[in-house]
């Protein structure tokens, strides 16, 4: 409708016949403000709208698997990591109770945990991380972190899951080496004590010197001879024994 001052404004005209009179009676409800309110509305939803875009764009682009679940253990939320790492798309995974991601020993207890927890407040692991074992689509199972949170007074629970497959491979690869090493370690001392015990047999006195002439071994030979003892022997020149007249030169 069109006001005096030329300024239109949106309306909701009702039309009526008077009976009898030949005349129409019209009605018109002035709705600025409540188009105002729509479009304030509609502007409010867009916002919220591209927010949640950008949140689950943020936990999309998390490195860990989130999932988000209700007080009955069903998922109410899941992330691309989550599809990836367990093999479940997240159409699959939203409506679904959350121990299908365990293996079936655990999956058995879990709800009577959370039924536990609701019931009586105490907080076993909520604010904690543990290690537990996960289970992906295929039946396979894994090493985790798992870290639980309760958001406010959402009534929801947020659950991170971190694959501990390669850290569990790197760390037994570092543990086979280390044994390896101790145990070339232990060869390489066992063969050493043999080979001195072969040396200090020999009849004749023996020496090892390096490039610079500092004496790094001898048997017991050198020492019967020479008159030193094998701590007096090594780290000094092998000139030690020799004439002064040749030492000098």
């Amino acid at each position: 409708a069109c006001r005096k001052d030329g300024s239109s404004f949106p309306c909701l005209l009702d039309l009526s016949e008077a009976k009898g009179s030949g005349l129409i009676c019209g009605f018109i409800r002035d709705l600025t403000n409540q188009k105002a309110s729509e479009a304030a509305l509609i502007e409010n939803n867009r916002s919220l709208e591209e927010n949640q875009n950008v949140m689950s764009g943020i936990l999309d682009a998390a490195f860990h698997a989130l999932f988000v679940i209700n007080d009955k253990c069903i998922i109410q939320m899941v992330n691309e990591k989550a599809c990836e790492v367990f093999g479940w798309k997240k159409e699959e995974f939203i409506g679904r109770n959350v121990n299908m991601i365990m293996p079936p020993e655990i999956a058995a207890h879990h709800d009577q945990y959370m039924k536990q927890y609701i019931e009586t407040g105490i907080k076993k692991m909520m604010g904690t991380q543990r290690e537990v074992t996960a289970q992906r689509k295929d039946g396979t199972t894994f090493p985790c972190s798992l870290g639980i949170s309760e958001p406010g007074q959402s009534g929801l629970f947020c659950g991170f899951i971190r694959d501990l497959t390669q850290e569990k491979a790197r760390e037994s690869e570092i543990i086979a080496k280390q044994v390896a090493a101790e145990k070339l370690s232990t060869e390489l001392r066992e063969n050493q004590g043999i080979i001195m015990g072969i040396l200090d047999a020999a009849f004749h006195a023996l020496f090892v010197i390096d490039e610079n002439c500092i004496i790094q071994m001898v048997n017991k030979k050198s020492c019967e001879v020479f008159g030193w003892t094998k701590e007096e022997f090594v780290g000094s020149n092998i000139n030690i024994i020799m004439p002064a007249y040749v030492a000098e030169k």
